[in-house]
């Protein structure tokens, strides 16, 4: 019977292995999002921490404060959680074949995943293992320290885009104070030259975030600052301008526009979130004609020059944002995006079924 329960072991810890090092590929080395579960899991677990931890009752600085360690203490707990597995398969394994106590397995397995060579076995077998388990432990700890550079690049990069934002869009961004302030500084036809700068924004944020799906966690370091929330209002100036502001139509704005939801719906579509990904123009949307209304009374208050019918401006609007409203808000209530007009303001309004680090099977439905 012990024979059984050591052949046994020995399976379980070369799978338990296989699972561990597919794990860290998945995750770090394939160039594209993947779900592997033990990455989920130890998210998963680390988000129902923090969202105990970050009540409601506090202050959004606080809260933000405490959400900003999530993704890099999930990052560590990840590696953390590698180590273990393969520290305890091995363990199994040398167990099985060494015919050692567990103590003595658990020594040799340990000796050997961080080389500090206290512990040797007594077969030649055994000894090959030993190199073989020296080797993955510096092959993950290498891993996680490449991947970090690669992270923190395409956040410097992405938080460069959010911060000048703040200057054009207000503090926080809204893609009506966008369109004032352009036409005030005597600029407006100065942003075409934003549509082109963030459409390349957009398509940066697809392959990174897709591919790199914790970056989506990593907070800005302004609390105030959200790469969602700065998505949302570029997407609504673009759509303003072309909708209601009464200038020359500019096919750069459009193009703009279908780069930026196309990417927020690459990026959702790793969190499981339904989307219709072929709405009808007059499908809901979480903007309120009222809103829409108070929007036009602004500009027009600012001269900004609207176009006459707005019932028209309204239709085309909407026709737009009914194209990125549901991922939109998804994000922000995946990210816990600070409080922003036309987007994490109203993101509760609506269920949204996504798991973080989530399965892709998930069908996709309008969520209006």
């Amino acid at each position: 019977m012990l024979v059984v329960f050591r052949v046994l072991a020995v399976i379980a810890g070369v799978t338990m292995l296989v699972a561990t090092l597919g794990s860290a590929i998945k995750t770090v080395i394939l160039p594209r999002a993947v779900v592997s579960t033990i990455t989920r899991v130890v998210f998963l677990s680390l988000r129902g921490l923090f969202l105990l931890l970050a009540r409601p009752s506090m202050s959004f600085e606080r809260r933000d404060r405490i959400l900003a360690m999530y993704a890099p203490l999930g990052l560590i707990a990840t590696l953390a959680a590698w180590l273990s597995l393969t520290l305890v398969a091995y363990m199994l394994i040398f167990w099985g074949l060494d015919l050692v106590s567990w103590r003595e397995a658990f020594e040799i397995s340990g000796s050997s995943l961080f080389t500090l060579g206290s512990a040797r076995p007594e077969h030649l077998g055994s000894v090959a293992l030993v190199f073989t388990e020296a080797a993955i432990g510096l092959f993950l700890l290498a891993l996680m320290i490449t991947y970090l550079p690669s992270i923190y690049s395409s956040f410097s990069r992405r938080e460069l885009g959010v911060t000048a934002l703040a200057v054009r869009a207000g503090e926080p961004a809204w893609g009506v104070t966008m369109i004032e302030r352009f036409w005030r500084l005597e600029r407006i036809g100065m942003l075409h030259d934003v549509w082109v700068e963030w459409e390349r924004w957009f398509v940066d944020v697809e392959e990174s975030h897709s591919s790199l799906p914790v970056l989506c966690f990593f907070r800005s370091p302004q609390p105030d600052h959200s790469w969602v929330t700065a998505a949302g209002a570029i997407l609504d100036a673009a759509a303003l301008s072309v909708s209601l502001v009464d200038i020359d139509h500019d096919v750069q704005a459009d193009i703009c526009l279908r780069a930026g939801y196309l990417s927020l719906r690459r990026i959702t579509d790793f969190f499981g979130v339904a989307y219709d990904p072929d709405p009808r123009a007059d499908d809901p949307i979480s903007i309120r004609r009222e809103e829409f209304d108070a929007a036009v009374h602004q500009l027009a208050e600012a001269g900004v020059p609207l176009k006459a019918d707005l019932e028209a401006a309204w239709v085309a609007f909407a026709g737009w944002r009914v194209t990125y409203d549901t991922v939109l808000l998804a994000l922000s209530n995946i990210t816990s995006a600070p409080p922003a007009p036309w987007s994490s303001d109203r993101s509760g309004e609506r269920t949204v079924h996504a798991r973080v680090f989530g399965d892709l099977r998930g069908s996709r439905r309008s969520a209006g």
